[in-house]
């Protein structure tokens, strides 16, 4: 399926390692990937692969926003519409056929697909992209392909790219009794870019949970001025989230460029626009779904404000947040190369040389400090409750993970030992969190179905809340007829019981 040499978009550095990586799966069953962003893996390889295999290419993007532009583009390479010969299938949208060859899902949909029928039938080759992120999801879809592999299909063949060369324990985990899994490197041809230091003055408040100093996003909007004075071309901005996305552009009223928003709480025609050029120049406003998951086009500036969210769990509490912290090292690299994929560029980045030199080296995986209660259910509805014999990167931190079980537990999600129960099952089918999944069930047969689904949806945080009044935000959801939120609606209305 591979298109030829010198198609348009498919003469990038990945397609060297192509008849590497092959003779790797053919020798193996199981390899590594390690390409840089912007060097073609996540289109080109599983095409190639589909020229390879008899059966379906599934591919795991952590991302939805992510999912449906790699299939757009590999649909686009083909000169097919998307549906066709590449699909994708993401929670509440799916374009595919049986004609499909290319599936694109997110890591999360992959998890339910292994826990409803293990063997994926019709599926040859599993890849997942992004490994490097360690996302609870990714972690979980590796290991459970990893025990397909083990017990039930050892023909299936599985693939993991990362974007960072700290492979050697996804090969160790990928492995057999010959020794760790082949690894093959695509190196990026990327060029040069040069840092411009501009730390806000006077300092600015670090992070605080969710909240971002306001000086501090002024000071970003100042940085995409002077970024768009200094440089040609599009301008990439790296913010922690969507409220802070919508304050820079609000700041950034009336510059000489379009003033586009990405992030994954967009509809998807919002999301295309970020992504495709147009003949005015671009500031894409951008949450770390750019880092490495997606490819802007014409992008030869970065202006990173150095803050990610990340999800984290409070053992106290027993509840779990977003908080807003400093990116790592390794992190704002892969940012400031969105800057020379196409050319020499210029990364402003919202702190010192002294600052970048005491960040971390790499972010800590999710499992280390995210609630692990999803995590436990997933752990006891593929039969092994505490995670004994499967391949995770990382076992889960011993305080969270206890409080993760008890919680199951009071929930009647799991019985004694940890098994499983039918409410578990149930929970974990309805694809939102637990506490949310707890309201659906619990009030579908209180209140309706369509009630619950529609109070479920609001408080899922895909539709952006414009009130903290549940019953406000609501009445004005249900007045706008939001498409999102309709598509979940219908989703949660199916999985949601009737009422007695």
């Amino acid at each position: 399926m591979l298109p030829p040499t010198g198609t348009p978009g498919t003469d990038l550095p990945v397609r060297s390692a192509l008849p590497g990586l092959a003779a790797a799966l053919d020798r193996a069953g199981a390899a590594v990937l390690v390409a840089p962003p912007g060097t073609g893996k996540t289109t080109l390889v599983p095409l190639a692969l589909a020229g390879r295999v008899p059966g379906r290419v599934l591919v795991a993007e952590p991302r939805r926003v992510a999912a449906r532009a790699a299939a757009r583009r590999m649909a686009a390479l083909l000169g097919e519409p998307v549906g066709g010969s590449v699909g994708y299938s993401v929670r509440g949208d799916s374009r595919r056929s049986a004609a499909t060859r290319v599936e694109v899902v997110t890591t999360g949909l992959l998890v339910r697909r292994l826990q409803a029928d293990p063997e994926l039938p019709g599926v040859s080759a599993v890849v997942l992209d992004e490994c490097h992120e360690r996302q609870l999801d990714t972690d979980l879809a590796l290991a459970f392909s990893l025990d397909v592999r083990t017990a039930l299909r050892p023909e299936l063949q599985l693939l993991a790219m990362s974007a960072t060369a700290q492979a050697g324990r996804l090969a160790e985990l990928m492995g057999g009794d010959d020794g760790p899994a082949p690894v093959v490197e695509a190196t990026g041809a990327l060029h040069d870019v040069e840092p411009v230091w501009c730390p806000p003055s006077p300092p600015v408040a670090p992070p605080h949970g969710t909240s971002v100093d306001p000086r501090l996003l002024a000071a970003v909007a100042a940085a995409v001025v002077r970024a768009l004075a200094e440089t040609t071309g599009d301008v990439l901005v790296f913010l922690p989230g969507a409220a802070e996305i919508a304050r820079v552009g609000g700041l950034l009223h009336g510059v000489d460029a379009d003033v586009r928003p990405l992030h994954g709480r967009l509809p998807a025609a919002q999301q295309d626009a970020a992504l495709t050029a147009g003949p005015r120049r671009r500031v894409v406003l951008s949450t770390d779904v750019a880092e490495t998951s997606l490819t802007v086009p014409g992008v030869r500036t970065v202006v990173d404000a150095g803050l990610a969210r990340v999800p984290r769990f409070d053992v106290a509490r027993g509840m779990g947040a977003l908080s807003t912290v400093r990116v790592s090292r390794a992190s704002a690299v892969q940012r400031a190369g969105r800057a020379g994929r196409e050319a020499p560029g210029r990364v402003y980045r919202l702190w010192s040389q002294a600052e970048h030199d005491r960040l971390p080296a790499a972010a800590e995986p999710e499992i280390s400090g995210a609630d692990l209660t999803g995590l436990a259910l997933e752990l006891a509805c593929w039969g092994a409750p505490d995670g004994a014999g499967l391949a995770l990167p990382d076992p889960p931190p011993a305080a969270a993970f206890t409080v993760a079980r008890e919680t199951l537990r009071r929930l009647g999600a799991v019985a004694e030992a940890g098994r499983v129960t039918p409410r578990g099952r149930s929970l974990t089918a309805v694809g939102a969190h637990l506490r949310l999944a707890r309201a659906l069930l619990d009030g579908a047969p209180l209140g309706g179905r369509r009630r619950a689904a529609e109070v479920v949806a609001l408080l899922s945080g895909d539709v952006p809340a414009r009130t903290d009044d549940l019953v406000a935000g609501w009445r004005e959801v249900r007045r706008s007829r939001d498409g999102r939120w309709t598509d979940e609606v219908a989703r949660l209305s199916r999985a949601a019981p009737a009422a007695p």
